[in-house]
C-alpha cells in the first residue's frame, strides 16, 4: 500500500530529501508517474538557487514551510515543479527533473496537469502530492543541468540524483 508523503519527510536538508524523492510516485489528479531524476537547490549561498539574490516576488515562496509547491514557467512555455524543503526562512527546494516515461522537467508537468494554478499549494495536504509504494531503485548523482549562470563551483556540484 502507498504512503503519502508527510510534513516530516520535506522538513529536511534539500539534498537528502532530492535523494530520497527518487523512485516515489508523483500523483495529480488520476494520474501517476514514478519520478526518476531530481536537483536540489540549496539556498542563499547557491548561486543557481532563484534565492541567490533574496526574497523577491518570485522567490517569496521558496521561504514557506516545507512541502510547499513552487511553481514557475521556463522560457515563456515550460512549468517547472519544485518543493520546497527543511526550515521555513531558508529557501531551499527540488526541482522534479523527470519521471519515468516524461523525460524532462516541461514534460512531467505537461503530462500530469500541472500548471502555476498550483504554485503556493502543499504537497501535504493537497491535489498535488507524492507517495511511497515502497519501490526501491539505486541512486546515482551527476551535475545539475541548465545553470550555466551559477559560479563554475556551483556548476560542479553533484546535486542532480537520478535513477540508475
Amino acid at each position: 500500500m502507498a504512503n503519502k508523503l508527510d510534513y516530516d519527510f520535506y522538513h529536511r536538508p534539500c539534498l537528502e530529501v532530492a535523494r530520497d524523492l527518487v523512485g516515489k510516485v508523483l500523483v495529480h489528479g488520476d494520474k501517476r508517474l514514478r519520478i526518476s531524476e531530481t536537483e536540489g537547490y540549496c539556498g542563499e549561498t547557491d548561486t543557481a538557487c532563484h534565492a541567490h539574490k533574496g526574497r523577491t516576488q518570485r522567490t517569496e515562496v521558496m521561504y514557506k514551510e516545507a512541502g510547499t509547491v513552487y511553481i514557475y514557467l521556463c522560457y515563456g512555455i515550460h512549468w517547472l515543479l519544485n518543493i520546497v524543503t527543511g526550515e521555513e526562512n531558508e529557501p531551499e527546494a527540488v526541482l522534479i527533473r523527470a519521471c519515468v516515461d516524461a523525460e524532462g522537467p516541461g514534460k512531467l508537468t505537461k503530462a500530469l496537469g500541472i500548471t502555476g494554478e498550483l504554485n503556493r499549494t502543499s504537497v501535504c495536504d493537497g491535489q498535488l502530492y507524492i507517495e511511497d509504494d515502497g519501490y526501491q531503485c539505486e541512486v546515482v548523482t551527476d551535475k545539475r543541468v541548465g545553470i550555466a549562470y551559477a559560479s563554475q563551483e556551483d556548476q560542479d556540484r553533484l546535486w542532480r540524483f537520478k535513477m540508475k
